[in-house]
């Protein structure tokens, strides 16, 4: 009698999951994937949002539980305590990058996360050569790997899953905003990579001088970034403008309902690794005009989503709602 190998497990480390975030939805729904294929797959994290801890298992209870022929996919885009563990533990592993944001961003607004982001750039260096591979989550980031001295390196696109979408939307947000004004919708966190400010800058303009019956409407996350907050308010005030709806972070249904009543997506983002919210815009067919920049500029300048040609259709169908 032959007793059969144990077929090698195929974990997932992140330094944080987060509740809504495209990271934390990609590792989701890899989780599906690999489990739905047979393999043993855990969650492992060194924080989790509250409502996600009961999907997830501390990094540091995976310590004595690791097989030379595991597998652990990490996916980096901050230093953190789990990455430098992962690092000295026995198993294979592949690097997935999404990207860090140039500190110099934060200056002035979040001098933590400045430390953050200088030190994950530093302390990504030496996976060139303790990981078999270095996947990009788009060719601008496996491209910049590439230019950091990485030699195995491929694309691995963001795992399309929109079955956060995918559910009922919140009647309230149609009671707010589904009416016969104009909704500019953007997703996102409000940091100052993606320049809210420069969206409240072209809604004023285009209020003022196009469509006074319009709104700005921003959801995301603004936790950490209170002061950056209080300057985009700063901004509006001293503008004059009004209907800047800045909502925070929403639920599920209440995202849904917010594409659903979504007349056009704006995006000003100056640095992204991926930006998940315009595949999310796209699937939810509601036009998108972004700026071509990074990750923006290479995968939809190349789809020929931001071509001049695509943003005067973009505006024809805006401007004739």
């Amino acid at each position: 009698m032959t007793i059969a190998a144990r077929r090698p497990r195929v974990h997932q480390l992140l330094a944080t999951l987060g509740y809504g975030d495209a990271i934390g939805n990609e590792v989701l729904g890899i989780q599906r994937a690999l489990r739905a294929a047979g393999y043993e797959s855990e969650i492992i994290v060194e924080n989790a949002d509250p409502r996600l801890e009961h999907l997830t298992v501390d990094y540091r209870d995976m310590v004595n539980d690791v097989n030379e022929d595991d597998l652990v996919i990490h996916h980096f885009s901050l230093g953190s305590r789990a990455s430098r563990t992962a690092f000295a533990l026995p198993w294979r592993m592949i690097v997935v990058y999404h990207n860090i944001t140039p500190p110099e961003y934060f200056v002035g607004v979040h001098e933590q996360l400045v430390r953050q982001c200088y030190h994950g750039r530093r302390e990504l260096l030496p996976y060139r050569t303790r990981c078999e591979l270095a996947l990009g989550d788009s060719e601008f980031n496996r491209q910049e790997l590439e230019a950091l001295g990485f030699t195995q390196t491929a694309v691995l696109p963001v795992v399309p899953d929109f079955s956060h979408l995918d559910v009922p939307p919140d009647p309230r947000v149609f009671d707010t905003y589904d009416d016969d004004w104009t909704n500019i919708l953007f997703v996102g966190r409000l940091v100052p990579n993606k320049r809210p400010d420069d969206l409240i800058r072209f809604f004023h303009a285009y209020r003022r001088t196009f469509n006074p019956r319009s709104r700005l409407i921003l959801a995301g996350a603004y936790g950490g970034f209170e002061t950056y907050l209080a300057q985009l308010h700063a901004l509006c005030a001293r503008l004059g403008v009004d209907d800047v709806h800045i909502v925070g972070q929403v639920t599920n249904e209440a995202l849904t309902a917010l594409y659903d009543v979504a007349d056009v997506f704006l995006c000003a983002s100056e640095h992204e690794g991926f930006c998940v919210p315009l595949i999310e815009a796209f699937y939810k067919e509601v036009p998108v005009v972004a700026y071509a920049a990074t990750a923006v500029q290479r995968r939809w300048m190349a789809a020929g989503f931001c071509t001049p040609s695509a943003i005067r259709f973009a505006w024809r169908r805006w401007s004739t709602r």
